[in-house]
């Protein structure tokens, strides 16, 4: 019924505003998703190279199944076993994997972040209340700390925004209904964002805790060492797992 909920909403806005509102949520999708690009390729893409000296493209590359995944399913929880199976393929070490993507999941959501600060400076735009400067840094500073602890999950994003505006700014709590229509085509943006400041918050953390095998690395973004997704676990793995079997073996006279 999700969906039938999602027309009756922007039926709502059209009858009530006019065609010139599809206009302005068709502006604040194209921004939203200019925007996400320019996090991933210009800002993480760039502390990734200057850090570790790994292309985001590459990695992007690499983590292409989740990516499709992400979209199909609208979450970036779906990828999240991948995620920690394919860093640890990747040569960063199980104990950093194991703290960084989990906490990340919680508390680095960019895209999330993202979205509800624009969301938030539109409604009070489309309301007729435009927010001053300081009011703007003050929304957006309590924005970013609201979408930590946020759900991975579709709709999350929404409902975020919804109890971060009734916390700060109760009279822009009704301007929510205005973006529901199209929260569904955010959310895509949203959890692939999200999910790819995990992968490189990962990598970034392995590089200063020097729990990285870099020379694994650029093996396995190269081709030469591909990820088994049959059983989602790589041959180092699976070398550490025989050899106490083949030490306890009883030898043969």
């Amino acid at each position: 019924l999700a969906p039938i909920g999602a027309f009756g909403a922007i039926a709502n806005v059209v009858g009530q505003t006019g065609w010139a509102a599809v206009g302005q949520l068709m502006a604040l999708m194209a921004g939203f998703y200019l925007t996400c690009t320019i996090f991933v390729f210009g800002v993480l893409g760039s502390l990734l190279r200057f850090v570790t000296g790994i292309s985001i493209f590459k990695l992007v590359r690499y983590l292409a199944r989740e990516y499709l995944l992400i979209v199909s399913t609208s979450s970036s929880e779906s990828a999240l076993p991948r995620l920690i199976a394919k860093m640890e393929h990747l040569g960063v070490d199980r104990s950093t994997v194991g703290v960084v993507v989990p906490t990340g999941y919680s508390f680095n959501l960019d895209g999330t972040a993202i979205y509800l600060t624009m969301a938030s400076l539109f409604i009070a735009g489309a309301l007729g209340d435009p927010l001053s400067l300081s009011e703007q840094i003050g929304l957006l500073v309590f924005m970013i700390v609201a979408s930590k602890g946020a759900a991975g999950v579709t709709g999350a994003g929404l409902a975020t925004l919804a109890g971060g505006l009734q916390a700060h700014r109760p009279d822009l709590l009704d301007g929510v209904g205005l973006i529901v229509g199209i929260d569904r085509f955010m959310s895509e943006a949203r959890a692939l964002t999200n999910f790819s400041g995990n992968a490189v918050a990962t990598l970034l953390v392995g590089s200063w805790t020097h729990t990285i095998d870099k020379d694994k690395v650029n093996s396995v973004l190269a081709g030469d060492d591909p990820f088994d997704e049959l059983t989602m676990l790589d041959s180092d793995h699976d070398s550490r797992a025989e050899e106490p079997t083949q030490a306890k073996a009883p030898a043969t006279v």
